[in-house]
């Protein structure tokens, strides 16, 4: 994120700058990838793991497309705040279930999200190699990076409406519970 935003002022040029992004999203999404196959491969899948892993990754997708509400990208919040909702919503249910005695399993609709929210995090990056060269201008930058980050939210509130059916069950006992763990 720093990077982005005050790429001048640690004196990186326009044209640097979206090769040391891609770098950056490469490491990131390799290590999130190697991470759960080493827990899995390791039998160190654990309860807390599979709660925070999922949260670290939206905090780290969000803060991409936070970032890239800023020039010269310039997203609309509003698609940002879509991810946002939704992945708060789903960490919130998936917690309060948690500390109800009963974990929810990730669903393969929110791993498909991420990766689509990876997509786009890299399409817009790679879009920034013409940009930064005066090949495409700021207008089509903006746009084509809109599209591709409003196909990715809309995803994200399929899966998550789709999460929540297929956990409804779980949403119902919890709504009508009083439970005695409160």
């Amino acid at each position: 994120m720093f990077l982005y935003l005050e790429y001048e002022l640690l004196g990186i040029s326009i044209v640097l700058l979206p090769y040391l992004l891609l770098i950056f999203l490469v490491f990131s999404e390799l290590s999130d990838a190697f991470d759960g196959f080493l827990a899995r491969k390791f039998h160190q899948v654990t309860d807390l793991g599979k709660l925070l892993d999922p949260m670290a990754d939206s905090i780290y997708r969000i803060s991409v497309f936070l970032t890239f509400t800023q020039p010269p990208v310039n997203l609309p919040l509003l698609l940002v705040f879509i991810f946002l909702y939704r992945d708060s919503v789903i960490s919130t249910l998936r917690t309060i279930c948690a500390l109800r005695g009963f974990a929810l399993a990730a669903r393969a609709t929110g791993k498909i999200k991420a990766v689509i929210q990876a997509g786009c995090a890299f399409l817009v990056v790679i879009m920034l190699i013409p940009f930064s060269v005066g090949a495409i201008s700021q207008a089509t930058l903006r746009s084509t990076s809109i599209i591709a980050v409003a196909v990715a939210a809309l995803y994200a509130l399929y899966s998550g409406i789709e999460y929540i059916w297929a956990n409804r069950e779980f949403v119902i006992r919890l709504l009508t519970d009083k439970g005695s763990k409160e």
